[in-house]
């Protein structure tokens, strides 16, 4: 068997496992797609200390699952997610340490370790679209910001609340927000904790798709993600990023990394395949990663 069959039986493996705050699913084994669902439903998915190791895990696994083209994060119940648990909160933000510096560098590397966890989500070399509904608060948002396609059904409703909690938000949404929304849209959001409808949500950009129910978010939301399930890996891989490098870049560094990127990828066998699909007026059948 060769190397590449074995990495996947052994992470397909170890999905089968489960996690304690998530549920991983493949609902159609002919459709390279794969599901990662918040599974806290009654406490309105609200992200624990097992979350943090549960999402970088599954994140890592379906990236090395050559059956998952592409991700869409979801969630079950009647909301989304409800931001970070409070306990989790307190556990956090209260380091045992008679030593003020001491309890502060704790309390450093305990911020960095849960900004990992939502950073593992744009890390990831496939795309993730979510998938939202009801309320998408606080941690909610730092998740769904680090996503590479963000939809939700008309319901839904964001809001970036850790000002009401005494705090800056830590974990993405400021330092992503803003080019996402753009920085007034940001500020606004971030400084008044208020709840931006699906409709305003479309309008700054927070989200691209807005559906008129959680059914035809689903329904849509699938036919995206097999969309880019068909699409190259090699690509997909590429473009997600050349993108991410590109933000923190100038223009001029931006395609001076790009230029790298493909001097390194261009001569993939997708591209010969893509071209001669085109010539022969059918769809191109891409390398599994």
């Amino acid at each position: 068997m060769a190397e590449d069959d074995v990495t996947g039986a052994a992470a397909e493996a170890e999905l089968k496992k489960g996690f304690e705050t998530l549920e991983v699913v493949q609902p159609d084994p002919s459709v390279p797609v794969h599901y990662i669902y918040l599974n806290r439903p009654a406490q309105r998915n609200a992200l624990t200390p097992a979350f943090f190791t549960d999402l970088p895990r599954a994140l890592a696994l379906l990236d090395r699952l050559p059956s998952a083209r592409a991700i869409v994060l979801a969630a079950r119940g009647p909301h989304f997610c409800a931001g970070i648990d409070l306990s989790t909160l307190a556990a956090t933000s209260s380091p045992r340490s008679a030593d003020r510096a001491a309890a502060s560098e704790l309390l450093r590397r305990r911020i960095i370790a849960l900004q990992a966890t939502i950073s593992a989500v744009e890390r990831c070399r496939k795309p993730v679209v979510a998938a939202i509904h009801g309320a998408c608060i606080g941690g909610g948002v730092d998740l769904v910001a680090a996503c590479d396609i963000r939809c939700c059904d008309e319901g839904a409703f964001f809001a970036v609340k850790e000002v009401d909690l005494a705090l800056a938000a830590d974990l993405g949404s400021l330092q992503r927000l803003p080019s996402i929304v753009g920085y007034g849209n940001a500020a606004d959001m971030a400084l008044t904790g208020r709840g931006v409808p699906a409709a305003e949500a479309k309008a700054m950009g927070l989200v691209t798709r807005v559906f008129p129910s959680r059914a035809a978010m689903e329904e849509g939301v699938a036919a995206i993600a097999r969309g880019l399930a068909e699409k190259s890996t090699v690509a997909m891989m590429g473009t997600k990023a050349v993108m991410l490098r590109s933000r923190d870049l100038t223009v001029d560094q931006g395609l001076e990394y790009v230029a790298t990127w493909n001097s390194a990828m261009l001569m993939s066998r997708d591209l010969e395949e893509a071209l001669r699909a085109q010539l022969e007026k059918r769809k191109p059948n891409f390398s599994r990663l």
